[in-house]
């Protein structure tokens, strides 16, 4: 089967910006508050460590005794109990994915992801590389390590497909991009969204019988391939009229016929028509600007 890159179609349209904020040794309790939109990567490179944090109502702790990855992609305080010795080191930095909540990678991985660091193929050099940066204050330094975060992350993402079905993810957009066959029809829908896509036509692109990739689909990604179609249109939709689009630009670069139809859509998903969700955000935006610090 011909390659597919599984990772840029959504990458190149949700960017994820990482941030250093820390690096050197934490100790005692240290506390990471949740803040909307905003997700943590941790690096733990020497000592061992407890990490808690409530998942559903329950108090998970987590015990970590290796060099290791903690992925946060999402709101959530999490605490780490450390013992004051210069042997814990950290370099941490916070995630601000594109579309907040609606990225589609956020809406699909677990709320915390533990790795150790030997497990991921080809993550040595980056995280070399970023720790030469960390460890020799130069100019340019804490740019140049939030750009190698963002290398190290999508190692891990890649990780993440190469292991999906070991680590028990729920139906979803990396299930579906982990399944050999089910990519190629995914990777297209992201990347040429706007096209006249028929169900047929996806199957085609899967290899499948219109009947077997109807039911795959459903399967492995959770929804009825028409109706996954519409909502990463509709999510589109939404970064582009953040952006500034007009509902009928957006409409014809989504695949359309009519604003109309689109409006349709996208009221059908979110409860609310274009122009009434861009004036939903902007009264929010207005309201948390007019609350003093």
């Amino acid at each position: 089967m011909a390659f597919v890159d599984r990772l840029d179609p959504v990458l190149d349209r949700f960017r994820i910006s990482t941030r250093l904020f820390h690096t050197g040794p934490l100790c005692g309790v240290t506390t990471f508050g949740a803040q909307p939109g905003r997700g943590f990567l941790h690096v733990l490179r020497a000592g061992e460590m407890e990490v808690a944090h409530q998942v559903d109502g329950r108090l998970d702790r987590r015990r970590i005794t290796e060099p290791s990855l903690l992925l946060y992609p999402r709101p959530l305080e999490h605490a780490f109990h450390n013992a004051p010795t210069e042997e814990s080191d950290f370099a941490c930095a916070t995630l601000d994915f594109g579309g907040g909540v609606t990225h589609p990678l956020v809406r699909t991985l677990p709320p915390v992801l533990v790795v150790p660091l030997a497990e991921v193929p080809g993550l040595a050099p980056a995280l070399d590389l970023l720790f030469a940066e960390i460890d020799d204050v130069r100019c340019g330094r804490r740019l140049l390590a939030d750009r190698l975060f963002e290398v190290v992350l999508i190692q891990l993402f890649r990780w993440v497909l190469d292991h999906a079905p070991s680590l028990g993810l729920s139906a979803g957009l990396l299930t579906g991009l982990a399944d050999e066959r089910l990519a190629p029809a995914l990777s297209a829908l992201h990347r040429d969204p706007g096209r006249p896509w028929t169900l047929a036509s996806m199957a085609r692109e899967a290899g499948l019988s219109r009947s077997a990739f109807a039911a795959r689909f459903r399967e492995v990604v959770g929804q009825p391939p028409a109706d996954y179609l519409t909502a990463w249109r509709v999510t589109l939709g939404q970064e582009r009229l953040r952006g500034g689009a007009s509902v009928q630009q957006t409409a014809r670069e989504l695949g359309y016929a009519t604003p109309a139809a689109f409006s349709r859509a996208f009221t059908q998903r979110l409860g609310r028509s274009p122009r009434a969700w861009l004036a939903l955000g902007a009264a929010e935006a207005d309201a948390g600007a007019a609350v003093p610090a």
